[in-house]
């Protein structure tokens, strides 16, 4: 039987409307034609027959339906122009990520800088920092050493020089050389927060990387915060993708430690997302 595009982008987007609204449902449909059969988005508005199809598009439609994001399912996603592994063990790279990124990168031009990501995950910010900008060292930690072997995958896969490390901050850091950057995305969302998310980040998202004790939700800032007074070179930097709520917290903390030239950076949807510093 042939079966249009649309004919065919309709009945399976209807079966995804209880999640997504129609638009996003739609674009998940795309998403997986465009994996599973290896045609750009344009070539599947030609005709195609619907028995021809993989069998495996159909279980991805039944794990879709019940929560699980599409970056897992298809085992990659895109971040500032390039591909990424992911899986169980790391976060999906946000958007507001790679504003991270660029920001950081739009501000030091120097070549040659000493770079550190707490947090790591699939190492999305340290290699892309590593093949954005000019010669820098590059380190990126996590606790997980799940993340840590992903990063590492995905550094070899986009050939990028980055030495991944596993340890727990909260009880040390590795030998480390003087730097000039530190930036960290780290767990912010408190425990009481929980229920307030969607699903498929609730149920499928690692909570190591997520979620922080109500008791203490600036534990990772506090931490990252008063080690960069050792690991940072007089003048150096640190970067934050922060809790939209915590922005005045988080600065307090940071002058509090002798920060200078706190910055907060609203994303692209008006939110507190990004906070800078400099090492006086």
């Amino acid at each position: 039987m042939s079966i249009s595009y649309q004919e065919f982008s309709q009945k399976l987007s209807l079966e995804l409307t209880p999640l997504y609204d129609s638009q996003e449902a739609q674009n998940l449909v795309e998403w997986l034609l465009e994996h599973h059969l290896g045609l750009k988005r344009m070539d599947l508005f030609k005709f195609m027959k619907e028995e021809a199809l993989p069998e495996v598009l159909y279980s991805d439609l039944e794990r879709l339906k019940e929560g699980e994001p599409i970056q897992y399912i298809l085992g990659h996603c895109p971040f500032y122009g390039r591909d990424f592994k992911v899986n169980q063990h790391t976060l999906i790279p946000r958007n507001e990520t790679e504003e991270l990124v660029h920001l950081i990168i739009k501000e030091n031009p120097k070549p040659g800088l000493k770079i550190l990501d707490i947090g790591t995950g699939t190492g999305c910010i340290p290699i892309s920092l590593s093949l954005e900008m000019t010669s820098p060292e590059v380190f990126g930690l996590d606790i997980s050493e799940g993340a840590i072997e992903v990063a590492k995958e995905n550094a070899l896969k986009n050939r990028a020089q980055v030495k991944f490390l596993n340890c727990d901050i909260l009880k040390s850091f590795p030998d480390l050389p003087q730097l000039d950057i530190i930036v960290s995305n780290p767990p912010y969302v408190p425990q009481s927060e929980k229920k307030e998310m969607h699903q498929n980040v609730v149920e499928f998202e690692p909570h190591l990387a997520l979620f922080v004790p109500d008791s203490d939700p600036l534990v990772f800032y506090r931490v990252i915060a008063e080690k960069s007074k050792d690991l940072l070179n007089p003048g150096g930097k640190l970067y934050f993708e922060i809790y939209e709520k915590a922005g005045t917290e988080i600065s307090d903390l940071l002058k509090n430690l002798g920060f200078d030239q706190i910055k907060l950076h609203k994303d692209l949807n008006g939110k507190d997302r990004i906070i800078s510093a400099v090492l006086a």
